[in-house]
């Protein structure tokens, strides 16, 4: 039997985790998984006895109905973009030939394919190394962290551990780099050039990076590699944060205050891109090209793009077996 025709083993097993989704564009799936997703002590740190009242009191009371009215604006016939997007990507490397042999499988940090599930049926189908990639090229202790924490504690309830490798961050990857230079190329070929490219990612609040996490920083030195492999001027570049909610201070400048001052100060043409989402979903689709758009032209601009997340595109399918190649290296070749 030819090469392309055997199955993948599940003796080495690589798990790719995005963040998760609801269900459905409902309230009540948007609660659920909103629940789960903002009771996590990794995202929000607050003392229980301070947090939970406000989670339960008021924030599961008012967002879900108005979060579920965002989701469906984005919702597909196959459903979330985020959850077609990652199985789409994970499809793809399953049988990429460069790391032919190793088996794909996605799982979410909250929602589903849920990674307790996930790990279950990995070890009981005879997983023996696991390599877990969080989609998150910028660690991030609210993201990366807590994907990982997800394993790790799924892994407590089995009886045979497999072994485990991490990947903790790719920010200054230069398949990483490549892949984002060649997509905004690709996006200029075709539709032309702005006045002013955007680089939106998401937000923490800012105290998180004062007690230690090294998101700001991977952020900039991700945004400053492909400036210059892009070859422009540091005025013809920005960098933003978007997705903030409280009122505490979060990382700045702000996306959404940031677009209304270029429209103010006579920017007419913006692109955005959001280096930190390896997959399209509710926070570019809708925060950025539906909404930063509106608020783009309300403010007075004339035209806003947004340049796709690298998705399944060839350069990211490249990128991520590029990525377990290099992190599964000494493990017995599961396709000897």
């Amino acid at each position: 039997m030819s090469d392309s025709g055997r199955k993948p083993s599940p003796a080495i097993t690589v798990l790719l985790i995005n963040l998760g989704t609801p269900a459905a564009p409902t309230a009540s799936a948007v609660r659920r998984y909103l629940a789960q997703f903002l009771s996590d002590r990794r995202v929000i740190d607050y003392p229980r006895w301070l947090w939970w009242p406000i989670l339960h009191g008021v924030i599961l009371r008012l967002r879900p109905r108005r979060s579920a009215r965002a989701y469906a604006k984005i919702w597909t016939p196959q459903g979330s973009p985020l959850l077609v997007n990652t199985l789409a990507l994970a499809k793809k490397l399953g049988v990429d030939p460069a790391i032919f042999g190793l088996r794909v499988v996605a799982a979410m940090t909250y929602g589903e394919p849920a990674i307790p599930e996930v790990i279950r049926a990995l070890v009981k189908d005879g997983a023996q190394r696991i390599l877990a990639l969080p989609l998150f090229p910028q660690y991030s202790a609210t993201s990366t962290a807590a994907a990982l924490d997800a394993v790790f504690a799924a892994l407590r309830a089995q009886r045979r551990v497999p072994e485990i490798r991490t990947v903790a961050d790719y920010h200054d990857d230069p398949d990483y780099i490549g892949a984002l230079a060649a997509s905004v190329e690709k996006y200029w070929f075709t539709h032309g050039r702005g006045e002013r490219l955007l680089l939106s990612f998401h937000g923490i609040p800012e105290r998180y990076v004062d007690a230690g996490d090294p998101y700001r920083d991977q952020c900039m030195a991700t945004a400053n590699l492909l400036r210059e492999r892009l070859g422009i001027a540091e005025n013809e570049l920005a960098i933003t944060f978007q997705s903030r909610v409280g009122r505490e201070r979060w990382l700045t400048p702000y996306t959404d205050a940031s677009l209304a001052q270029f429209a103010q100060s006579g920017v007419r043409h913006v692109q955005v891109l959001c280096p930190g989402f390896a997959v399209d979903c509710l926070e570019t689709i809708e925060e950025i090209a539906i909404r930063g758009r509106e608020q783009f032209l309300a403010a007075g601009g004339e035209r806003l793009d947004y340049i796709p997340a690298l998705n399944d595109s060839a350069a990211q399918v490249r990128l991520m077996a590029n990525l377990i190649r290099r992190h599964t290296q000494g493990w017995n070749d599961a396709g000897a």
